[in-house]
C-alpha cells in the first residue's frame, strides 16, 4: 500500500506564521477542517520538531487532531518525519522493534523477562520508550535500573549492547528530543496526543518485525495501516497490559497484523487462548523485589511467569522462529527453564538498593 507523498504544500496567507495553514486546516470547522496528507503531515511534524512553531500552535495542533483522531495518513507521514532526523545508523541491524511508552500500574513490568529471554535465543531486539509523563506507573527504565542494566546513551552504544547483548533500550529523547517533549505534555493538556502512537511506529532501525502495545483496541486498525503505509515487513499490535507489549494470560489476546506478502499488504487477525480459566487478583504493590523472586526461582507467580512465557511466545512466533503458538510457548518454557538464575545475584535490587 502506498501513497503519493508529492502534493503541494499549502501557504500561508500574507503576515502569517508558516506553521498556522495546519493549524486552520485541522480546525476549520465541521465543513471546513480536513484531516492532512502524508506529505502536509510530514511537512508540519517537521517544522514541530525542528522548533519552527510555535508552542502555542503546537498545543492547538496536537489538541485538533486529538479532537478529529488521527488517520493512517497522518501517521505516516509524521513517522516519516522523525525518522529523518532521528540519525539513525542505515546499516545497524535489529530484528524486533520494541516500543515501551505506557508504564505498568496493575502488574509488574514482566515483559523485561520476556525481552531478556529473546535476546539470550539470540534475538536482536532495539527498545525505544519514554517515561514520567503519566502519574503513579512503573516505567521499564525504573526496573532496568534496578537490575543494573542500563539504557544506551546514544546510537553507538546501541550498536554495541546489541552485538555484546542483543537488547539495547535507548530513550526517545535520544532518538527525537521535541517528540519527547511533546509526549511530557500529557499531564499538561490532560489528554493523550497522536504523539504516543506515532512514538510507537516509528521503528528508526527499521527491523522487520515491529511489535505493538495499546491500550484503547480501536487504534489497533490505525496502527495496522500506517504500518503498511511505511512497508513495514510485519507489524503486530495487541491490546498490552497496562499499554505495554505484555500479554495478559488471563485474557484471550487478539492480535492485528499488517504484513507485505508479494508487493501487497495484508491486515489479518489472530487469537491466542487464554492460559487461565479465573483471572488473578492485581497485587497491592509492584515492585522489583518481587520480580527477582520469580527470576531466581525463590518465589513462584503463576501470573507473571505467564505473562512472561506468552509474551515472549507471541514475539518468537510472530519473528519466525516458531510455526505454531504451541510450538512458541513451548520454547519460550526452554529459554526460561535455561535462563541464568544467578545473573541478578549482585544487582542494586538484590542488594536492597
Amino acid at each position: 500500500m502506498t501513497t503519493d507523498i508529492t502534493t503541494a504544500l499549502p501557504e500561508p496567507k500574507p503576515g502569517e506564521h508558516p506553521f498556522a495553514p495546519y493549524v486552520r486546516i485541522l480546525g476549520k470547522g465541521k465543513r471546513g477542517s480536513r484531516s492532512l496528507n502524508r506529505a502536509e503531515a510530514r511537512h508540519a511534524m517537521s517544522m514541530i520538531l525542528a522548533g519552527e512553531a510555535e508552542p502555542v500552535q503546537v498545543g492547538a495542533f496536537l489538541m485538533l487532531l486529538r479532537v478529529k483522531e488521527e488517520t493512517p495518513d497522518e501517521l505516516a507521514g509524521f513517522v516519516d518525519a522523525v525518522r529523518s532526523g532521528a540519525g539513525a545508523p542505515a546499516d545497524l541491524r535489529t530484528d524486533i522493534d520494541w516500543s515501551s511508552y505506557a508504564g505498568k500500574r496493575r502488574h509488574a513490568p514482566w515483559f523485561l523477562f520476556s525481552l531478556l529471554l529473546l535476546a539470550q535465543h539470540g534475538l536482536r531486539v532495539f527498545v525505544h520508550g519514554a517515561e514520567g509523563h503519566t502519574p503513579e506507573r512503573l516505567y521499564l527504565t525504573e526496573v532496568m535500573k534496578s537490575f543494573g542494566l542500563s539504557p544506551a546513551q546514544n546510537w553507538a552504544e546501541v550498536a554495541q549492547q546489541l552485538d555484546r547483548e542483543h537488547l539495547s533500550y535507548l530513550p526517545l529523547a535520544v532518538v527525537a528530543p521535541k517528540l519527547a517533549e511533546m509526549i511530557d505534555l500529557r499531564p499538561i493538556l490532560g489528554l493523550r496526543s497522536p504523539v504516543h502512537s506515532l512514538s510507537r511506529l516509528i521503528n528508526p532501525l527499521n527491523a522487520p518485525l515491529v511489535l505493538q502495545g495499546i491500550f484503547h483496541p480501536p487504534y489497533a486498525g490505525l496502527h495496522q495501516e500506517a504500518g503498511l503505509l511505511l512497508g513495514y515487513k510485519r507489524i503486530a499490535v495487541i491490546r498490552g497490559e497496562g499499554g505495554e507489549i505484555e500479554r495478559n494470560p488471563d485474557n484471550v489476546l487478539k492480535v492485528f497484523r499488517a504484513r507485505q506478502h508479494n508487493g501487497d499488504g495484508i491486515l489479518e487477525e489472530d487469537n491466542w487462548p487464554a492460559l487461565f480459566d479465573r483471572r488473578h487478583v492485581k497485587p497491592e504493590t509492584l515492585n522489583a523485589e518481587q520480580m527477582l523472586a520469580l527470576w531466581q526461582g525463590r518465589q513462584e507467580d503463576s501470573y507473571g511467569e505467564a505473562a512472561i512465557l506468552s509474551t515472549a511466545a507471541l514475539a518468537l512466533y510472530e519473528s519466525g522462529q516458531a510455526g505454531s503458538q504451541e510450538a512458541a510457548l513451548t520454547q519460550a518454557r526452554n529459554l526460561w527453564q535455561a535462563r541464568e538464575r544467578t545473573r541478578f545475584d549482585s544487582a542494586p535490587v538484590a542488594r536492597g538498593l
